[in-house]
């Protein structure tokens, strides 16, 4: 896996101010990327981090790479709890909700839309887009159907970030150099 696409992909996550993101990354053999992953993860976890391959399909892996302090304190709160609870998750073990989501990815032909809550996104926000997809009231990183000022704000901290990190790196950083210990 390069440090570039952890740095495209992974910026807010790597600076501690998003739970986790999720990308899709092209591989030539499986093992090659349990390489790669365990490589990662031996790397960024005394910083808070973990690499987890939540999917192989079609010569791609689908990656979630998250803090699990911060997924812990997220699927706490009452609207992911509830939500989480509603589609048979057991939150007080969020080890077990990430291995519950790649399950779900596995055996549904839907895309599991909870999958926002472990990004990190707003519950009010994730439920909204599940029970009503077609009226949002703004877009950024994801679809906004609470709190606009919030998301607005968070969306333009994520862009900036991003920005800073790949400028960081394109001059000589490494991701281990750019990850904060969370």
């Amino acid at each position: 896996m390069s440090e570039e696409a952890l740095i495209d992909h992974c910026s807010p996550t790597l600076a501690g101010i998003k739970t986790g993101n999720l990308f899709r990354l092209a591989y030539a053999t499986k093992g090659e990327m349990t390489s790669s992953v365990r490589g990662w993860n031996k790397s960024l976890r005394d910083k808070g981090l973990r690499v987890v391959p939540l999917e192989y399909r079609d010569g791609y892996a689908l990656l979630y790479v998250y803090r699990p302090a911060l997924l812990s304190g997220d699927l706490l709160c009452d609207g992911a709890r509830e939500l989480l609870c509603e589609r048979g998750y057991s939150v007080e073990f969020p080890d077990r909700c990430v291995a519950c989501l790649a399950k779900r990815l596995a055996e549904q032909r839907e895309f599991p839309h909870e999958i926002g809550l472990f990004l990190g996104y707003p519950p009010e926000d994730v439920r909204g887009f599940i029970e009503n997809r077609q009226s949002c009231k703004t877009v950024g990183a994801w679809k906004v159907y609470g709190d606009v000022n919030r998301a607005e704000k968070t969306f333009k901290k994520y862009k900036k970030c991003a920005e800073i990190y790949k400028k960081a790196w394109r001059e000589g950083r490494s991701v281990e150099q750019l990850t904060v210990s969370v």
